[in-house]
């Protein structure tokens, strides 16, 4: 297989990169490895990869410096590796543009499942079918933004507009982790005191309408303490 995406891996734990490395180029990527912010960020610019895998613990510099510098003029999609678990490093990544963040040690099947997710999302947000005036198609799930109507197997889901733009929202990120700041920000505009609760009522209630049992991740995906993912398979 030869699926012609190129990934610029940015790992210093030499290991840890070779077995990554032989992995992606085992299915069909092309791969150029960094093992510091400096080369990465010199990487970046000359080769123009398709997604980057990045760790954040680098020994010249914290990889959230690289993250940052990448986000002021691109939409290349990022996916953090790294050791740290902690829910605030979590929501400071994807905060900052991370599309994923996947904690150490991980499997390589899941790897592999974030970055293809990752990539074909990232070709979907650049059609017009995420776009206002396109229709989004997941799963059973369809979104018509122009009417602003929502389907589940061809039945119209009501719901209210503030339960639809959260939907909409999630769905123009899709595949994306989006923190609970991110989206009170983009649906409410700002956070106020109870704004992660008003969040949590109305997710409740969408999942509720969708027919989705308390505990189960169909459609939308919840990590606790961090934010909600609408889910590309």
């Amino acid at each position: 297989m030869n699926n012609k995406y190129k990934i610029l891996l940015v790992e210093d734990e030499h290991n840890i990169s070779t077995l990554i490395m032989t992995m992606l180029e085992s299915s069909g990527y092309q791969v150029i490895r960094a093992g510091t912010c400096a080369l990465a960020k010199t990487l970046f610019v000359s080769h123009c990869p398709d997604l980057v895998l990045l760790d954040l613990g680098l020994p010249d510099m914290d990889g959230m410096t690289f993250l940052e510098d990448v986000r002021k003029d691109s939409l290349t999609p990022i996916i953090v590796l790294s050791a740290r678990t902690n829910e605030k490093d979590k929501v400071l990544a994807l905060d900052a543009g991370a599309n994923d963040y996947v904690t150490k040690p991980f499997g390589a099947a899941e790897l592999l499942a974030r970055i293809r997710s990752t990539l074909r999302n990232y070709s979907h947000s650049a059609e017009s079918g995420k776009l206002p005036g396109g229709k989004f198609m997941v799963q059973d799930l369809e979104i018509l933004y122009d009417a602003r109507q929502v389907f589940i197997k061809g039945k119209e889901i009501k719901l209210t507009q503030t339960e639809y733009n959260i939907v909409a929202l999630l769905s123009e990120h899709c595949g994306k982790m989006m923190t609970y700041s991110a989206i009170i920000k983009g649906v409410w505009g700002y956070p106020d005191e109870g704004s992660v609760k008003k969040l949590q009522v109305n997710m409740a209630n969408i999942r509720k309408k969708f027919g989705v049992k308390p505990g189960e991740a169909t459609y939308i995906t919840n990590e606790l303490g961090v934010g909600y993912r609408m889910n590309s398979d």
